[in-house]
């Protein structure tokens, strides 16, 4: 098990200000927050593992993960801090320090969770874990505090599955065991898994569950697991596959907005989303009947044939009874050749030159893709990116599972926040509805996921 701090020392502003990144600064007062919740129920003297779990931005390869495809991606500099105390029993003991909003769960029981709201995600990964990787003998209390937006885009569920992970599995000793190893043998292995945990499906010899409700992939866990600071990475999907890392130029930052319309995976939101996740499975459950082959998704489709959206076309106007209208399947298709095979190249090819110019004009056709194909933008979103732009973003994009969320906009980092005040005014002036809920900040490519011990 790693070293590991004494929760009273966690509450003390002076010995975090002595860290450095991803700690220091403005972070302290989170960490602060998260051990005072705790210290508060428990010894001061507490064996404590601080956890920095972040957010991400998808710069492009929207709705691409789950279908087989690739992404461009970057953590946040916001997070989640978590603090785990290990317990005897094998219970949970979860605190909202902000709120101090807390609840408690027996890691036996039922893998469905019979939570809603932000319980879910700590359920649904602490039991399908155990369920997984039977025998964990430790509970753990959990506290947290949080600088990212909550249902923003920016992937703070998926940031709690990750947490809940790290903090079970640290306390553990998760690595040291041999069917760990064997299942779980690199972090983009991890990554996959995670998301498998998040949408229920199995992952190998690992039983699946129900999930907590939304059918994605993988793309969140890999950027806040295997993200790069002030780095670009780009990774592909089904398994997940590292394949290029590309340095963001220094004198860029991005400016994020969000809408103020939450991007929730509940309600119909996620009826919206599992929608164009399972458009993709029915592309390609038709391709396996009609080609009689058993080729999984459509990222292993485009592999087998360069020329299968037009397949696709030729033969799909004869399918009796498909699972959802020829014209919505033609254009998930299309969207998906065009996003991931020649947008996600052409932007990493276009920054790796450094043709910031270049890099823009694909990252816009990414944005009009996503409008007149994918159908996930609302006005706001598509105001948000347009806007950007015109006010002199080098590049601009929603991202995310979409209907709502956040907008990125690659700015100077000299008139970042004249940009940012701009931004905001312009928005609110044509959306005013949305002034208590939408944020604006700004936020390099941060460091990753990350246990801190007292030797970092």
């Amino acid at each position: 098990m790693s070293a590991f701090w004494q929760l009273q020392d966690l509450s003390s502003p002076e010995t975090i200000d002595r860290l450095g990144p991803p700690v220091s600064g403005r972070r302290a007062p989170l960490i602060v927050q998260a051990a005072s919740a705790l210290q508060s129920r428990l010894a001061a003297d507490s064996e404590a593992h601080l956890l920095w779990v972040p957010g991400r931005v998808e710069i492009a390869g929207k709705h691409t993960d789950y279908a087989g495809g690739r992404s461009l991606l970057a953590p946040t500099e916001q997070g989640i801090l978590m603090i785990a105390v290990p317990r005897s029993e094998r219970k949970v003991f979860v605190l909202d320090a902000a709120e101090q909003a807390s609840f408690e769960f027996p890691l036996d029981g039922e893998t469905v969770s019979p939570y809603a709201g932000w319980q879910n995600y700590f359920v649904t990964a602490a039991r399908r874990l155990d369920a997984n990787f039977p025998g964990l003998s430790r509970g753990a209390y959990v506290s947290f505090a949080s600088d990212l937006p909550i249902a923003a885009g920016l992937s703070s569920s998926s940031a709690l599955i990750v947490g809940t992970f790290l903090a079970l599995s640290n306390l553990n000793s998760l690595p040291d065991r041999d069917d760990y190893r064997q299942a779980i043998p690199d972090l983009a292995a991890l990554a996959g898994y995670l998301g498998a945990m998040e949408n229920g499906y199995s992952y190998g010899n690992l039983e699946g569950t129900r999930g907590v409700g939304t059918f994605g992939g993988s793309e969140d866990h890999t950027a806040i697991l295997c993200g790069q600071p002030d780095t670009i990475v780009q990774y592909s999907y089904s398994p997940v596959r590292f394949e290029k890392s590309i340095r963001l130029p220094t004198e860029l930052i991005f400016a994020i907005a969000s809408s103020g319309i939450p991007a929730e995976k509940t309600g119909s939101a996620n009826t919206d989303y599992n929608r164009l996740s399972l458009q993709s499975l029915e592309i390609a459950r038709l391709w396996r009947e009609a080609t009689d082959s058993n080729l999984p998704d459509l990222g292993s489709i485009l592999n087998s044939d360069r020329e299968a959206v037009q397949a696709f076309r030729s033969w799909a106007v004869s399918i009796e009874n498909p699972g959802f209208p020829i014209d919505q399947l033609h254009d998930r298709f299309e969207h998906f050749q065009r996003e991931n095979e020649v947008i996600v190249p052409g932007a990493a090819a276009a920054l790796e030159a450094g043709d910031i110019d270049q890099f823009g004009e694909w990252i816009d056709q990414s944005m009009q893709l996503a409008e007149s194909l994918l159908g996930n933008q609302v006005p706001e979103t598509s105001f948000l990116a347009t806007e950007a732009r015109q006010l002199g973003a080098v590049a601009a994009s929603a991202f995310g599972a979409g209907f709502g969320g956040a907008v990125w906009a690659l700015v100077s980092r000299a008139e970042a926040e004249k940009f940012k005040r701009h931004f905001k005014k312009s928005y609110l002036q044509a959306f005013p509805q949305h002034r208590e809920t939408a944020r604006f900040f700004l936020t390099a490519a941060g460091p990753p996921a990350m246990e801190i011990s007292p030797q970092s």
